[in-house]
């Protein structure tokens, strides 16, 4: 990054709260004395906000109490003023219809927080799915000087002997216990196990997958986003992100400078390299539109076609992110696909991604592949095509039985995710391996919220068959720590009259995931009779955010976010002090 001037006190954006000799001012300098701090700590220093997404709900974040003190510690070290500020936490686990409902009012609490507030930097404390991203956004939208702390994957765990993946292994179990092979005993002591201490899922799950986002786009110190929620280096990184935000106060480092055409490229890369999460799209297509960069879908599949598949981590993988981080972290992985990467895009370090990976060594050939044996050549995740999905959709090959990649088969159809609850495991209904499971009104606007139903349970009669994947289709996502032969994110979704809307029982529906292609088998004609029949369900709000929601919200292919909080070239000033 060229050399840059450093800002004077005056230039800071808090000296126009703080530095005026005026009634305002005198108000804002005795608020903070009447919080114990005296004039020296504040004066002339850049105020730092701390955007703590904790609370008693969020288990992934339940160390970020001490986490804010490190970051605390390092802003004070670098000669900054830290002030933290609680801001509403998504809880994957808790947070209903979804936590992906209220990702966007996140992200504008994020952007009205910055704005409104004397802060010279900020840093973003997030780490469980839709927090990262989130902040991102609205970070991005009000372009002040920003740093992101990751909060880190939880430790290892194993259960009977075995190593345990959060998310993957629930749902493995579950279906082992659907097919009497668990008991009820067993998965009441696995309870016990699957999640062992602070931090999000050390899968590579969304949250895996958006911290190592973060990173790769320069977003977050180098190597931060694989260190575990409990190791020791985690309180160092704190420390140290606080430092770098007081430096980046003062030489007016902003997010737009990260975002760049070539650092999105530059994260889907790493998204394909890394086996991540599906839901990465719908974020980055979100991040996308509030950085004014151009992204398409396809560009997701240009780059998953040449770029292989070099972390062997769970679900599509064998291993978690302590072991990566063990086996040379995310710098390691980055080196490896180092010809694949756009390495003069800066960082908030100061330095360029070439830089931050040079030299970066890998200890385990097993848990980061080489590329002469990586995990899959290529096609991490594909983006599908056709009239079932005029718009697109996405399917994780990887994480599928490879038989199923190529399969047609007949359409079972639930009109919502209560119909399939009720009628799933029903034996009367006679499905069978070949059938394709679809799933309607689970989409941005149909479920609300695009909930992680993706991975749609297969009856509990073929299960005990030994059948252990199916082709399913829903205009829903999944967890990232999800497998099998899901398509998902289809758009148009089904709420809003998209194909999906019109499958039958018993429609033949073709997929070809190596031609790209999703094809529901009935003539244009009769697709257009069943359209003409339809009638679009009543939105489920009338006022508040859920209106705002109903009214605002693009489809998964445009990343879900708010219409009027896409990027068009203008920006908002900061607000008047009177």
């Amino acid at each position: 990054m060229s050399q840059r001037p450093r800002k004077t006190p005056e230039q800071l954006r808090s000296y126009r709260y703080f530095g005026p000799d005026d009634l305002r001012s005198f108000g804002h300098r005795s608020r903070q004395k009447q919080a114990g701090f005296a004039t020296e700590e504040f004066k002339d220093k850049p105020v730092i906000g701390i955007l703590n997404t904790w609370n008693d709900l969020i288990s992934c974040h339940a160390h970020f109490r001490q986490r804010a003190e490190d970051v605390k510690r390092g802003v004070w070290q670098a000669g900054g003023f830290p002030v933290e500020i609680p801001v509403m936490g998504l809880s994957e686990t808790f947070m209903k219809p979804t936590s992906m409902y209220y990702r966007n009012l996140l992200a504008m609490e994020t952007e009205e927080t910055l704005r409104t507030y004397p802060l010279d930097a900020v840093i973003l404390m997030g780490g469980c799915d839709k927090t990262t991203p989130a902040m991102l956004m609205g970070a991005r939208s009000v372009d002040i000087p920003s740093i992101f702390m990751p909060g880190g994957p939880m430790s290892r765990t194993s259960w009977r002997g075995e190593p345990l993946g959060s998310g993957s292994d629930v749902w493995k179990y579950w279906d082992q216990r659907g097919a009497g092979r668990l008991s009820c005993e067993a998965w009441c002591e696995l309870e016990d196990h699957i999640a062992a201490s602070p931090g999000h899922c050390m899968t590579m799950g969304t949250a895996s997958t958006m911290t190592a986002i973060a990173e790769t786009m320069g977003l977050c110190l180098p190597g931060s986003s694989s260190v575990p929620a409990t190791h020791s280096s985690h309180s160092r990184m704190a420390s140290a992100t606080g430092s770098r935000a007081v430096e980046l106060a003062w030489l007016d480092i902003k997010p737009s400078e990260f975002m760049t055409p070539e650092s999105f490229d530059n994260a889907i890369t790493a998204l394909m390299a890394i086996g991540g999460s599906t839901n990465a799209i719908v974020h980055l297509m979100a991040l996308a539109g509030r950085a004014e960069v151009p992204l398409t879908l396809e560009r997701f599949d240009e780059i998953s076609q040449k770029t292989p598949v070099v972390g062997n981590l769970r679900p599509a993988g064998k291993y978690v992110m302590a072991d990566l981080f063990d086996a040379g972290g995310l710098q390691g992985l980055l080196h490896r696909i180092g010809d694949l990467l756009n390495l003069d895009c800066p960082n908030v370090a100061g330095t360029t991604l070439g830089e931050a990976i040079e030299g970066a060594e890998v200890y385990d050939e097993d848990v980061i592949r080489p590329r002469s044996n990586p995990l899959s050549e290529s096609s991490s995740l594909a983006v599908l095509r056709g009239n079932l999905a005029p718009d697109g959709c996405v399917i994780k090959p990887p994480a599928a039985e490879k038989h199923l990649l190529q399969h047609r088969g007949p359409a079972a159809v639930f009109k919502n995710y209560p119909d399939l609850k009720a009628r799933i495991h029903d034996p009367a209904l006679g499905l069978t391996a070949n059938h394709v499971i679809v799933l309607q009104n689970a989409g941005p606007l149909g479920a609300p919220g695009i909930p992680e139903w993706g991975m749609l349970p297969i009856p509990k009669y073929l299960l005990e068959q030994g059948v252990t994947d199916m082709v399913r289709i829903s205009d829903a996502r999944m967890s990232g720590t999800s497998y099998g032969a899901c398509v998902l994110h289809v758009a148009p979704e089904s709420f809003v009259g998209g194909p999906l809307a019109f499958v039958q029982d018993g429609d033949m529906i073709r997929l070809d995931v190596a031609g790209r292609q999703i094809e529901l088998e009935i003539s244009d004609e009769e697709l257009a009779s069943r359209r003409s029949g339809w009638t679009q369900p009543e939105n489920k709000f009338t006022r508040g955010y859920g209106k705002l929601y109903f009214e605002q919200t693009t489809q998964a292919d445009l990343g879900c976010d708010f219409r009027f909080l896409h990027a068009d070239g203008s920006q908002d000033p900061d607000p008047e002090i009177y």
